[in-house]
């Protein structure tokens, strides 16, 4: 059974973390109806919001129980983007006490291309040039709806797709994410580095390190750190490899408080 939010806290204090931000899927895509949401045990429908009730709850029971702790535990979610679902993403961010929002591509063509099982699905029946096409125009699209703090894993597209495009799907973002990039750094945006990539047998994180470099070039200044955890035993996995990458390109991690983004070299832990 997943952890809770309790447990997850408990761990990062083992860990001695300074922080912990609870980043849990929001998937909206009305043409699926399957996923679902652990809390405290419960299985919660994920498109029946109402577990977001019980999901902010718990992470304040979390902040109260721990507020003695060397840990500061902060809201999040990961909300799954795709065209049309932009008023109920408002309407979330207008309802909830949230300190950061990510956004993510994780469907396409109404299949996950996330999941080991789903992708398949995806892959088996696009060109590397479709998916290249419907992947970045809703990057594009999630970047130009403005709701989003920061964008996750931006090319998770390398999970799965490998296995169907070969190593073409590590340059699938040549001539077409630059301009992406730039928006991204003149929206004052960020870009997620995900540490699970490292743990799934690739050697660069999410973003690979070309991306990361071109994002640098476009004038990306603001990257969170973040170990994508669904279990207890990859909470904090590898985020000081993260940490050293960025800090060996001049730049420091930076967390999110009530929407706001703080450099940690800004910080008094």
């Amino acid at each position: 059974m997943p952890a809770t939010i309790r447990q997850y806290s408990q761990r990062a204090i083992e860990l001695k973390l300074d922080e912990i931000c609870f980043t849990t899927h929001v998937e909206l895509d009305p043409a699926r109806d399957d996923g679902f949401v652990y809390l405290n045990g419960v299985i919660h429908p994920a498109s029946q919001l109402e577990w977001l009730d019980s999901y902010f709850k718990e992470i304040n029971e979390a902040q109260e129980e721990f507020q003695n702790e060397s840990l500061i535990i902060r809201t999040g979610l990961e909300i799954g983007y795709v065209p049309g679902i932009e008023r109920k993403i408002q309407n979330i961010i207008d309802d909830y006490p949230i300190d950061f929002v990510l956004g993510a591509v994780h469907t396409l063509d109404n299949s996950n291309i996330s999941s080991k099982s789903d992708s398949p699905e995806y892959f088996s029946r696009k060109s590397l040039s479709q998916m290249r096409n419907e992947y970045f125009t809703a990057l594009e699209n999630a970047v130009d709806c403005g709701l989003f703090h920061c964008i996750a894993h931006i090319d998770l597209y390398r999970r799965y797709g490998f296995e169907y495009y070969g190593a073409e799907v590590f340059t699938a973002h040549r001539g077409v994410l630059e301009p992406i990039l730039e928006k991204i750094a003149s929206s004052n945006m960020g870009i997620e580095i995900n540490t699970s990539s490292l743990r799934r047998n690739s050697k660069e994180f999410y973003p690979s390190d070309e991306i990361f470099k071109m994002a640098v070039d476009a004038g990306v200044k603001i990257f969170t750190v973040g170990s994508d955890a669904h279990c207890l035993e990859h909470l904090g996995l590898n985020i000081d490899d993260a940490i050293g990458m960025l800090d060996e390109h001049g730049f420091k991690s930076t967390i999110y408080r009530k929407g706001k983004p703080i450099n940690i070299s800004d910080m008094d832990f």
